[in-house]
């Protein structure tokens, strides 16, 4: 009986501990990460409303990109955002000793240290977005002014931009 309780992940319990409002949802995996747009498609959200979350590393250090699944981070905008020169995607063995968190299951709540994120600002034309819940299998969906205050995020235009043609 005292199974009952589902698992709670790390992001989950630093919501509750801000009272922050979330739902949150599973997936079934193989213990692989599995793409954004899979995720959007098993939970029949919409994908410009579930977000991935990217870690980059510029001259001053790591930053986070909080984007919509089926967009690409635009390296040169989310370079701008932060203040530096340039900014390189972190190499996946990097990831868990970094973050805490592993490929697929990263969420820019709760890493090791609290690193300047930045989401894209497509979030706030949504009441709530999803965002990984810090394992695979796991999201949350919370506001995104919730989001940012709690990692005392920005918003800019970091996605690439293709020209229509």
């Amino acid at each position: 009986m005292a199974r009952e309780k589902e698992a709670k992940t790390n992001v989950m319990r630093i919501l509750d501990k801000e009272k922050i409002p979330y739902r949150h949802y599973t997936y079934a995996h193989d213990g692989e990460a599995v793409d954004g747009e899979s995720v959007a498609a098993m939970l029949g959200q919409n994908p410009a409303q579930v977000f991935k979350t990217l870690v980059t590393r510029g001259g001053n250090g790591f930053f986070v990109f909080v984007i919509p699944v089926k967009e690409e981070l635009d390296l040169k905008a989310a370079a701008r955002a932060v203040g530096e020169k340039s900014v390189s995607m972190l190499h996946v063995n990097e990831l868990l000793p970094t973050t805490g968190y592993v490929r697929g299951g990263c969420s820019p709540i709760g890493m090791k240290k609290q690193f300047p994120t930045v989401v894209d600002e497509s979030c706030l034309s949504f009441e709530t977005i999803i965002f990984s819940a810090g394992k695979i299998g796991a999201q949350v969906e919370i506001a995104p002014s919730a989001l940012l205050a709690l990692t005392e995020g920005s918003t800019a235009s970091i996605t690439v931009h293709h020209e229509e043609a």
